[in-house]
């Protein structure tokens, strides 16, 4: 009886000890702490948060962090785009003026869903990001060639959701049919 009590306390003290060096798995709580979520070099990242609705507590970057276009909530998870960085916490279920879709993701107000003229200059060959959110279901396609350099989409000029991009002295006006 004496052996057994004496291995009792020692598998409590092994998991008390555990339990201090961090070695316990980690529960995931429903906290209102902030997040902290970074767009490294100007990339597309998600980060898990416990909350539905969220707001930027705090901007921690020099490139702008604004909802819907550098970032936002799809699927119940975080997302950063362009250098966006900051401190994200929960919000009130649609406060600030913000739209949800029926799947409680944000969506923009009236007017976003148009079409937008944009210039986008290779300058010395080089490449260069426009930035312009296209939306989700939006689409670019050159309306009119600027350069003496041609524009072939794929090589010199394309596109994604954070905007055009131009390459090898391609210039030109691209239309974008900004759709969410």
């Amino acid at each position: 009886m004496r052996a057994i009590g004496g291995w009792v306390v020692g598998v409590v003290l092994v998991g008390l000890a555990s339990g201090l060096l961090g070695l316990a798995s980690p529960v995931r709580a429903q906290s209102n702490a902030p997040v902290r979520c970074v767009s490294n070099d100007g990339h597309y990242a998600r980060c898990a948060v416990p909350w539905r609705y969220v707001e930027l507590y705090k901007q921690e970057s020099k490139a702008a962090c604004v909802r819907g276009e550098s970032w936002g909530v799809d699927r119940g998870t975080l997302w950063v785009d362009r250098g966006c960085r900051g401190l994200f916490g929960p919000a009130d279920r649609g406060g600030h003026g913000d739209r949800h879709d029926a799947r409680g993701g944000w969506r923009p107000g009236p007017g976003w869903d148009r079409q937008i003229s944009l210039q986008c200059d290779s300058n010395k060959k080089k490449y260069q990001m426009c930035q312009v959110d296209v939306g989700r279901n939006g689409r670019v396609r050159l309306g009119r060639q600027l350069s003496d350099a041609r524009c072939t989409e794929g090589y010199s000029w394309g596109w994604n959701r954070a905007g055009v991009w131009v390459a090898h002295g391609c210039r030109g006006q691209f239309l974008v049919d900004r759709r969410w």
